[in-house]
């Protein structure tokens, strides 16, 4: 642990991600406990008041400006991260799960069940994620678990095809060997000795995949497919405040910075965490 931070803090990007990551989980979780504005009450008598940075702490002051109902900006930014950050945790988390799983068994067994997995990735891979996502969010209908669902469907593959490709190498090695002549059963073998050894590259997956799942979160939001209202979300923010891009401005960047930071540290760290964790990296330095 001590050498991970150390090398942690010699990598400016990848410090500077994790600051962000950790200043934005943090700021999500004291959202209950701040004193914000309640982010689904609008008033039209504030309604498109600019940024007041001069009265910060003044009583009703709206820091960020208010949206088009009178909504203040900033309280709905901190509550769209809880919505953000759960989505997109957990979509990861679920598709990891099963894309690990599936690459350990189908790199493990090999045959028919690595040939037919591999072509439902393949099959899958030719198909636009975003469209995929559109017509299963359309189908089922707009919700939190469903938008949960769609995005880790669009993210399992990626484990899949990395683990497989893990798998292959680590089945011919002497502990998996010796495990299969002593009579081990496959299960055992999977995710007793297999797994372990996988965990690595599954994390680093996860961290880069987190990324894409907040923008396509963001983007099925913004056409009105993701979580919907009243509950804010960062991308139905763009989509409400697009239409008042010239005459108030604060009603997009705010969001759009929100995302774009969001994205850019968790980029920085996982870029991070894949050399921390890739040999040849580590020896070139």
């Amino acid at each position: 642990m001590k050498h991970f931070i150390t090398d942690l803090y010699k990598s400016k990007a990848g410090l500077v991600g994790a600051v962000l990551i950790m200043v934005i989980v943090l700021v999500s979780l004291l959202a209950p406990v701040l004193d914000l504005p309640d982010p689904t009450r609008g008033d039209l008598r504030a309604r498109l008041v600019g940024p007041t940075w001069t009265s910060l702490f003044a009583p009703g002051a709206h820091p960020l400006g208010t949206d088009e109902v009178g909504r203040d900006i900033l309280s709905r930014l901190i509550n769209g991260s809880r919505i953000t950050l759960l989505v997109a945790t957990t979509a990861v988390l679920l598709g990891g799960i099963v894309g690990t799983v599936l690459g350990i068994w189908a790199g493990y067994k090999g045959g028919l069940i690595d040939r037919v997995l591999m072509r439902l990735v393949d099959i899958q891979l030719a198909i636009p994620l975003m469209l995929l996502a559109l017509l299963v969010v359309a189908a089922l209908g707009p919700s939190l678990r469903n938008v949960v669902l769609v995005l880790a469907l669009t993210s399992w593959i990626r484990y899949a095809r990395i683990i497989r490709a893990q798998v292959l190498s680590l089945r011919e090695r002497e502990f998996v060997q010796s495990a299969h002549a002593i009579g081990a059963s496959t299960l055992r073998i999977m995710f007793l000795h297999i797994l372990p050894n996988v965990l690595t590259p599954a994390l680093v997956v996860g961290t880069l995949e987190l990324a894409r799942v907040i923008i396509m979160d963001s983007a099925l939001s913004f056409l009105g497919l993701g979580v919907q209202p009243p509950t804010p979300s960062w991308g139905r923010m763009l989509a409400d405040g697009r239409v008042y891009i010239s005459s108030a401005w604060w009603a997009v960047t705010f969001p759009g910075l929100a995302i774009v930071l969001t994205v850019l540290s968790v980029n920085l760290f996982g870029d991070w965490l894949r050399d921390y964790f890739d040999p040849k990296t580590r020896s070139a330095k």
